[in-house]
């Protein structure tokens, strides 16, 4: 969660009743993504009544992956749910996610959208061309229309914790698992409260962690583009010397001017992707932490003033 305080009393409304009824022992970590708001504050309120509310505070806002990293690094239980703060994604459908992964033995439970007709064209769009796009880049099955709402195993998610992966994206982490999966649908509901915190600059930064975390298919573009760009010259050496031939060389200049344009072009467009790949190698080598724990209620040794531990009961080096 990260400025929640709007959504934060709906989701506890609907969120403890649902857990009680399980009737089996749960644990439901909140992970509060570096909150500037009154997040942290009325969850301590919260967790007074409700001793199975366990509060981990990130020192800063790391990003939602890292967040979900933090929550699964942490969680104890047998199952792991993940689900946002909002509540566009329905807390009622988890008893329902752990009856089938009980039910037939799955290690991951997805929760997919049944439509998305709440959502304006250009998100039905982007989303599908997402889906699409992700399943043949990263050459194993990713489900369409399913987010971040998921329920894992405890082997599911111990094998995500030996990952060495930096720059985590969960849609496509968990599916190459492949762990014997299900899918449970339901229909996505506007926020609770509050704005959303995942705006369009965000989407299209995981876009790009997913393509260039799970395929080299952009490094193969770079070099379909130069054998293109190549054949484009070759192109233009006929026609320069054919017009040389025939003293035809002034009117050549606009082709000559356009195909350096386009060589430039290329060349800067497959120096970018080089870039994207070089900075992946850059943050691995570097190996900082993805986020500081500042403050566990779990662990009653941590405290948010305290200064950042940087062991790996503090300092977790996954994102």
């Amino acid at each position: 969660m990260y400025d929640e305080e709007a959504a934060l009393p709906a989701l506890v409304c609907r969120l403890r009743p649902v857990l009680a009824a399980l009737d089996v022992p749960y644990e439901l970590v909140a992970v509060d993504d570096g909150s500037g708001d009154r997040t942290a504050e009325l969850l301590a309120a919260f967790r007074t009544g409700w001793p199975e509310l366990r509060v981990i505070a990130l020192r800063r806002n790391c990003g939602h992956q890292a967040a979900l990293t933090a929550g699964l690094d942490r969680a104890t239980g047998a199952y792991v749910v993940t689900l946002d703060a909002d509540l566009q994604d329905p807390p009622e459908k988890i008893p329902e996610m752990l009856a089938l992964a009980r039910a037939e033995g799955l290690d991951i439970v997805y929760g997919v959208r049944a439509d998305r007709s709440s959502d304006t064209l250009f998100k039905r769009w982007t989303a599908g061309l997402y889906y699409r796009l992700m399943g043949r880049l990263a050459g194993h099955p990713v489900p369409a229309q399913a987010g971040d709402f998921r329920l894992l195993s405890r082997a599911a998610v111990d094998a995500l914790k030996r990952l060495p992966d930096q720059q985590r994206v969960y849609r496509l982490l968990v599916p190459w698992l492949g762990f014997p999966s299900g899918e449970v649908t339901y229909e996505r509901a506007p926020r609770a409260a509050g704005t959303t915190k995942y705006p369009l600059s965000r989407m299209v930064r995981l876009t790009a962690d997913s393509v260039t975390g799970f395929s080299a298919a952009p490094l193969r573009l770079a070099t379909w583009l130069g054998a293109g760009a190549f054949l484009v010259c070759v192109a233009l050496l006929g026609y320069t010397l054919g017009a040389y031939a025939l003293g035809l060389t002034v009117p050549g200049w606009t082709s000559l001017f356009t195909g350096v344009l386009f060589i430039g072009a290329v060349q800067l467009l497959c120096l970018g992707l080089l870039g994207e790949y070089v900075a992946r190698i850059f943050t691995a080598v570097q190996n900082r932490p993805a986020y500081f724990v500042g403050h566990d209620s779990a662990r009653p040794g941590t405290d948010p003033s305290a200064a950042p531990d940087p062991s790996r009961e503090d300092a977790v080096t996954r994102g």
